[in-house]
């Protein structure tokens, strides 16, 4: 199957938004494929590892909350920028890069957070 670019996107908004708001079982088995590659240092490779991460957040961090900024689709990946807000108005930046199978299933994860500072040297917002 020919990569799908736009479902792609949409695959990986729905993923990220599912398990982020606190249903990273159903995310996983709507939109992770058989096998689930892990980079982020502190999740272990495998869907259930993936599940026990977003259940223990969702259950610590219940008010955060997210907003998609942008997603870019080339071959099998798709990188989706966001911004997160969490309890005491504490703001991140994240990129996350999702690679997909050939069968639209998302099989490998990178990711990137960054607080959102105060001030900038050139005013540029992280958006």
């Amino acid at each position: 199957m020919k990569n799908d670019l736009e479902a792609n996107k949409q695959n990986a908004i729905n993923f990220y938004r599912t398990a982020y708001l606190g249903e990273p079982a159903k995310a996983v088995e709507k939109y992770v494929g058989e096998e689930y590659i892990q980079h982020n240092p502190l999740v272990a490779d495998g869907k259930l590892a993936l599940i026990d991460y977003f259940e223990e957040m969702a259950k610590d961090y219940p008010d955060k909350s997210i907003e998609f900024v942008r997603a870019v689709a080339e071959d099998d990946l798709v990188a989706v920028h966001t911004h997160q807000t969490w309890p005491g108005d504490e703001e991140y930046v994240t990129m996350d890069f999702f690679r997909f199978d050939d069968n639209g299933k998302i099989v490998e994860h990178w990711d990137s957070i960054q607080k959102i500072p105060t001030e900038t040297k050139n005013g540029n917002t992280m958006y």
